[in-house]
């Protein structure tokens, strides 16, 4: 009876906290509202705005002209082709080490951890510089690499490794948080019934983490395509075949061509909103 009591008290207690809503007074709340609003109409709003009028202030013809160039079209692809390769590697990367920290126990673990995040702590311009140490010309590996006739820098390998660096956390950090709150209680049953690591992951972890995996995905996409302080450093800025769309970018507005510039800008803007329409559909699937 006493048990009974108090679990009455808690489910009690737990509706109460639930309907439980902030009374502010409604001066309070009109003026944290008008702030909120006015902020994201002149950081948010204005600026997409005026990407798409500044885009389309020639007419259309000017603009097709601007996103069909060769050098726009090959920025377009090269950009694609990085997102196409690094996104799949770091999905890769980010359910193995998400699987390896929350599943097991082993020496390094924190270490592991910690190196995940580091693509947080350090500047992508730095990670760039980092790269061009390692395998340009005068770097460490150059000699070697010049041996073989391999090029890292200063082409596609070198903007792929950046962008890999820049984005390798997004999906590990998605994926670590929901696999620690599911604990290993269903992977171990099923083990427990004769079922292999690989028939395990497929049949009962990834049903699981599906859409926390998703919108890791979704975010290092977005990440990849939008990179610019890393890719600077490493592409070399040659136009028409190391330049993605936002180096493209800096190219046109810095010779003036403004709205060519905010053509390609507009796409990118495009690519953009597209993901964040996902990102919250992922977002209300998870909730649901």
């Amino acid at each position: 009876m006493e048990k009974l009591t108090i679990e009455q008290t808690v489910v009690t207690s737990k509706q109460k906290i639930g309907n439980t809503t902030l009374k502010e007074p409604w001066l309070i709340r009109l003026i944290l509202t008008t702030i909120s609003l006015l902020f994201l109409l002149i950081f948010l709003v204005l600026p997409l705005v005026t990407i798409f009028i500044t885009a389309f202030k020639k007419g259309l013809d000017v603009y097709i002209a601007s996103i069909t160039e060769p050098d726009a079209l090959s920025a377009i692809k090269l950009t694609l082709l990085v997102a196409v390769i690094a996104v799949p590697i770091n999905t890769l990367f980010g359910i193995a080490a998400a699987w390896a920290i929350t599943k097991f126990n082993f020496r390094g673990k924190n270490l592991l951890t910690t190196l995940i995040d580091l693509p947080f702590a350090v500047s992508p311009v730095i990670a760039g510089l980092v790269f061009i140490l390692l395998f340009g010309a005068e770097g460490l590996f150059g000699d070697l690499l010049s041996n073989y006739n391999v090029q890292i820098i200063f082409s596609l390998p070198g903007i792929i490794l950046a962008s890999l660096f820049v984005t390798v956390p997004f999906v590990a950090r998605e994926l670590i948080p929901l696999m620690q709150t599911q604990g290993t209680q269903e992977e171990e049953a099923s083990i427990s019934l004769g079922a292999g690591a690989l028939t395990t992951f497929l049949k009962v972890t990834l049903p699981n983490i599906k859409w926390g995996l998703l919108y890791g995905v979704i975010l290092c996409n977005a990440r990849v395509m939008g990179e610019f302080g890393a890719v600077s450093v490493v592409s070399g800025h040659i136009r028409g075949l190391t330049n993605t769309m936002p180096l493209h970018i800096e190219v046109l507005y810095n010779e003036y061509q403004f709205s060519a510039a905010f053509a390609v800008a507009s796409l990118m803007s495009l690519l953009a909103l597209f993901t964040i329409i996902i990102k919250n559909i992922i977002e209300w699937r998870t909730k649901q």
